[in-house]
């Protein structure tokens, strides 16, 4: 598998000829999305941020709302993880009126490619509860936002990483130049990780036998 960080929530995860875009963005982020081409595109909430399907190409499937879905051999699982919105304000991960009701719900996604599992967060404005935690948990890659303001802080971030454990974590939405968007730098998570010098690298391309035994985080560099 290949995975492809485009800034934000967007990834391309690829394997033989399958193609997952995840929450692609619209144009005015201050990002540039290239226009890339997908058999599933995955929808985490209705926001210009996550939503921009109409920037993927291919007529691919798209999945916006919770459920088990089986695309071409690749599974997907949709699972509701923003289920009550005033406890993500009383622990500060969302403040109050920051988005609409209908920007307010999330769906997080297990994507299956034959032996290689990834779990995309979307934007959680919270930690899931217990039976969140056993549906997402058998990922072997963790898409992990860490940014703050309307999703988990980096703090938050690295505690769900330790309730998922995940071979490789890569974390998404977090400060980037040219972005408009005001959100935390990764320094916080990678301290709150014991990481001192992370991991970088373009892409990932990964096989279930090169998994790491040992969690590994790493910074993909955004393509634009």
């Amino acid at each position: 598998m290949e995975i492809t960080w485009y800034g934000q929530a967007c990834f391309r995860l690829r394997d033989r000829g399958r193609a997952v875009v995840t929450d692609p963005y619209g144009p005015g982020l201050g990002l540039h999305l290239p226009r890339i081409r997908a058999t599933v595109v995955t929808v985490s909430h209705q926001h210009e941020d996550h939503n921009h399907v109409s920037a993927v190409r291919g007529s691919p499937y798209v999945i916006s709302v919770p459920g088990e879905y089986e695309i071409e051999g690749v599974f997907v699982i949709g699972v509701w993880t923003s289920p009550d919105v005033r406890q993500g304000q009383q622990l500060g991960l969302l403040p109050a009126d920051l988005l609409p009701p209908q920007q307010q719900r999330n769906t997080a996604y297990l994507i299956e490619f034959d032996d290689l599992s990834v779990c995309h967060l979307g934007s959680p404005s919270h930690m899931p509860n217990q039976e969140q935690v056993e549906q997402l948990g058998t990922a072997d890659i963790l898409l992990v936002p860490i940014g703050g303001r309307s999703t988990l802080t980096g703090t938050r971030a690295a505690e769900l990483v330790g309730l998922l454990e995940p071979s490789i974590v890569i974390p998404m939405y977090y400060k980037l130049p040219g972005l408009s968007a005001k959100l935390e730098t990764p320094r916080r998570f990678l301290r709150e990780m014991g990481i001192e010098r992370p991991e970088s690298m373009e892409s990932l391309r990964i096989t279930k036998a090169r998994l790491p035994a040992q969690t590994r985080v790493i910074l993909l560099e955004p393509k634009q």
